[in-house]
């Protein structure tokens, strides 16, 4: 029985049911907070009852949530209400790909743009380490805008590890469903022949599926068919190649039947190695046919009079396709096409077409080419696709003046948040960016290190009260100017100057930004120059861990006490100085409380306040259910947020959630690739586990890839202990303690001394010395860490009650934490982890 219209799931009223399937039914409904559409994918009773299939429910939404990209569908939230287990996604108003063929045969030009946007979404899953596997045309949805997306990661999986999935027994062309080797899963029809064989899978298996896909939409049936399902099966696994796409239509061009042959190689090793090439020659075939396109519009009509004698004899040109050859591929001469002269002829300026002597015809292709090729240079891809990427690079500061680094900095930053409001477009985040701070940046090499389409450079120079910004957007494929621009303001007007670049970037990137968009990128705004001048110093200051940034929050906030970002400012300042033991926790949490409470007065819609909220709920009040709700909501707000992502990761994997944490650290690394702090955090993930093989050859890759991969002695260490390799572990804690300074040189020589003639308990005593001396200005857990390691319980214990008493971020690992094994059978163990609600 279906759920009235009018009912209210928490903060959901259903409006009316949209849809059904083997999963549960779906309902469209309003977000009464937000007001906006979702969809409500509700599961039935009896589903939520079977334990693999609720674990198949939750799994699509960890799995898709763990992606942020246009063309894949947005899930907010998964929540119960009640016996209600539902799963809140976005409202796609529209219809499958399957309806969608059903009503009219698809042009050319459609089926291009739909493959294209499947391509890059699964071009985004799997450079996250996620396999769709269920490509299919009831998978694919299309808006009433042209705007495809791909819907369904229940059957996902993550590259890296292979946990058993769920069974559905309802699809029928299904069979029974884990990652095991020799279990098939996904839809029969559309599966690559690895897939049916039930072998293990990598993202070659969703290039086939969308193969199949895109001859569908061509020819209107299946390459491999059958009446039943072992003929299907038959078809797919045995050499026989589908049916040409001619045989279904004239106007398929060779190029497109090439690409649909290659993604349908049923040998792996010979279909395309990555969705990104596949991607490449969909959108290089597309521009190929929208070019010949306009050179047809450009022809002018001939005269009646003659027209019969002219055509007959007009020289044509052959052109092969332009990516066809760029991979040491043969191109077969069928795949060239035939293009008139007089296409190009009206371009060049209209060249007499009487003249039929070999020179002539000679000179007609020459000019022929220079006209392409001109039209090609004014009509490059940069001003007619849409540029979905973009890397804003810390402007230089050539002012000479290290006090107005704040401005360099901080119109970058304030550009980048702003810029990554906008769903539909990926921007890389700061700590990556600014990794090219004080260097020199090739734009070209900047896209390919990023994998972005577009890079935003620029610099600022403050002359007295005047401030000087010069900008340039830069095609990354091409390294030509998108868009460049000079600004010269007073400095009071630095807000002004960072909206107009926002404007004018989003602008040249071809985005189509609705109205809701245009405020996004602004709203996050003070209407204060001189609010807004301080809120940047307080920024500056907050991502060095300076206590002083504080000061420059609150000055903000006198200037425009409605300034919602130096409100969160502050608040974040004070979780800052509690971590530093700057700050007591009674001091601490009320002024960090009223000052987000005042930020969500203003704005509810910030992420990054919502995110704030977790923090202190389950950081300092163990308040678990609670964070999780404020972190969900950061997220749904806003995806794309490397370090709410990373919070909500951190929070999940202290709470022993470690295959709902690796998602979303996953996703933190993508959206912050060279961030120490994500990349970190990873290697800690599988050290929690007891995974330490695979978290010593994560860390180890870290220094041979990443310029921060030399930050991780202390956690190679740790590592190192717990695999009873004693001589490598001390080698790891000493560097570390001598690189931060803990040491001296000549201390860290007696240290090796003691340990080659003591051994490892020699070792751990003569550290307890120094760890006694270092107690009084670290956080008490990490005091309680090494008396556990010593195998001194009333020590350790004692030093926990300190650490929970204060409040100490770092007690939080109490439930994951190897260096506390030799004391978690002990009473009191069970009784602290109660304390802070870490017993479920």
């Amino acid at each position: 029985m279906g759920i009235p219209s009018g009912t209210r799931l928490g903060r959901y009223e259903i409006r009316s049911k949209i849809g059904e399937g083997g999963m549960g039914e779906v309902y469209l409904a309003q977000d009464t907070k937000l007001d906006r559409k979702v969809a409500l994918k509700i599961l039935p009773e009896e589903v939520a009852a079977n334990q693999d299939r609720m674990r198949r429910f939750v799994q699509e939404a960890k799995t898709a949530s763990a992606l942020n990209h246009p063309n894949i569908i947005t899930i907010y939230e998964i929540e119960q209400v009640d016996s209600v287990h539902f799963m809140a996604i976005e409202f796609i108003d529209g219809q499958t790909l399957r309806e969608h063929m059903q009503t009219a045969p698809m042009k050319l030009s459609e089926v291009l743009n739909v493959a294209a946007q499947v391509a890059s979404a699964l071009v985004a899953a799997h450079v996250a380490g996620i396999v769709h596997r269920d490509i299919k045309r009831e998978n694919i949805m299309l808006r009433h805008d042209g705007i495809a997306k791909v819907l369904d990661f229940g059957l996902a999986k993550l590259t890296e590890r292979l946990p058993p999935d769920s069974v559905d027994t309802e699809a029928l062309t299904r069979a029974a469903v884990n990652t095991e080797p020799g279990v098939v899963m996904g839809t029969l029809i559309y599966m690559s022949p690895e897939q049916a064989r039930g072998m293990p899978v990598d993202a070659r298996t969703d290039i086939f599926s969308l193969g199949v896909v895109l001859y569908e939409m061509v020819a209107g049936c299946l390459p491999f068919a059958g009446s039943t399902s072992s003929e299907v099966m038959a078809s797919i696994l045995s050499e026989k190649e589908p049916q040409p796409l001619a045989r279904y239509s004239r106007d398929v061009p060779a190029e497109l039947e090439r690409i649909v042959s290659k993604a349908l190689r049923k040998d792996r090793e010979q279909r395309y190695q990555t969705t990104k090439d596949l991607l490449l020659d969909l959108q290089s075939l597309k521009q190929e046919l929208e070019f010949e396109r306009k050179l047809e519009r450009s022809v002018p009509p001939r005269a009646e009079a003659g027209a019969a004698t002219s055509q007959a004899a007009e020289p044509t040109v052959r052109v092969l396709p332009s990516r066809a050859s760029t991979k040491g591929e043969l191109v077969p001469a069928s795949s060239a096409r035939t293009v008139p002269v007089s296409s190009v002829e009206y371009v060049v300026s209209g060249i007499a077409q009487h003249k039929r002597g070999a020179a002539i015809v000679l000179s007609v292709l020459l000019l022929a080419a220079i006209g392409i090729g001109y039209w090609l240079f004014i009509h490059r891809p940069s001003n007619v696709t849409t540029i979905e990427s973009i890397a804003v690079l810390p402007f230089a500061n050539t002012s000479g003046d290290p006090n107005t680094e704040y401005l360099s900095d901080g119109i970058s930053e304030a550009l980048i948040n702003s810029l990554t409001e906008l769903q539909q477009l990926r921007v890389v985040a700061r700590a990556t960016a600014f990794r090219y701070k004080g260097r020199e940046a090739d734009p070209q090499t900047v896209g390919r290190d990023l994998n972005v389409r577009a890079v935003l450079m620029g610099r600022v120079r403050q002359m007295g009260d005047t401030l000087n910004v010069q900008v340039d957007l830069v095609d990354a494929t091409t390294g030509a100017q998108l868009w460049g621009q000079e600004y010269e303001r007073k400095i009071s007007d630095v807000l002004s100057v960072k909206q107009n670049i926002a404007r004018e970037v989003t602008e040249k990137l071809k985005l189509r930004l609705s109205g809701e968009d245009q405020h996004r990128i602004t709203r996050r705004d003070t209407t204060n120059g001189e609010a807004y001048q301080l809120y940047l110093q307080g920024q500056y200051l907050w991502y060095r861990w300076d206590d002083k940034s504080l000061e420059f929050y609150q000055r903000a906030t006198e200037k425009d006490p409605n300034y919602a970002l130096a409100h969160i400012g502050i608040a974040e300042s004070y979780l800052h100085l509690m971590a530093k033991n700057r700050v007591s926790v009674e001091e601490g949490i009320p002024k960090a409380r009223a000052a987000i409470t005042r930020a969500l007065e203003l704005d509810e819609t910030l992420a990054e306040a919502r995110n704030a909220v977790a923090e202190i709920e389950y950081q300092f009040e163990y308040d678990w259910p609670g964070a999780e709700r404020d972190f969900k909501r950061a997220i749904a707000l806003n995806p794309n947020v490397a370090q709410i992502r990373l919070a909500y990761g951190w929070y999940l994997m202290t709470a022993g959630r470690f295959d709902e944490a690796l998602p979303q650290m996953r996703r933190a690394q993508e959206l912050d690739s060279h961030n120490y702090l994500v990349n970190g955090a990873i290697g800690q993930l599988f050290y929690y586990m007891r995974e330490y093989d695979r978290s010593l050859e994560y860390y180890l890759d870290l220094r041979v890839h990443d310029p921060n991969g030399q930050r991780f002695p202390r956690a190679i260490g740790e590592i190192y202990e717990q695999k009873k390799m004693y001589a490598e572990a001390v080698e790891n804690y000493l560097a570390a303690m001598e690189k931060g300074g803990e040491l001296k040189p000549e201390e860290v020589q007696r240290l090796k001394e003691i340990f080659k003639h003591s051994g490892w308990q020699g070792y751990l005593q003569a550290m307890r010395v120094r760890r006694e001396e270092m107690a009084p200005s670290e956080p008490s857990s990490f005091t309680a860490r090494f008396y556990a390691r010593l195998g001194d319980k009333e020590r350790a214990f004692a030093w926990l009650e300190k650490a929970i008493n204060e409040r100490d971020a770092s007690v939080l690992r109490l439930k994951i934490d190897p260096a506390f094994d030799s004391i978690r059978s002990d009473p009191r163990y069970a009784k602290l982890l109660q304390r802070m609600n870490l017993t479920q």
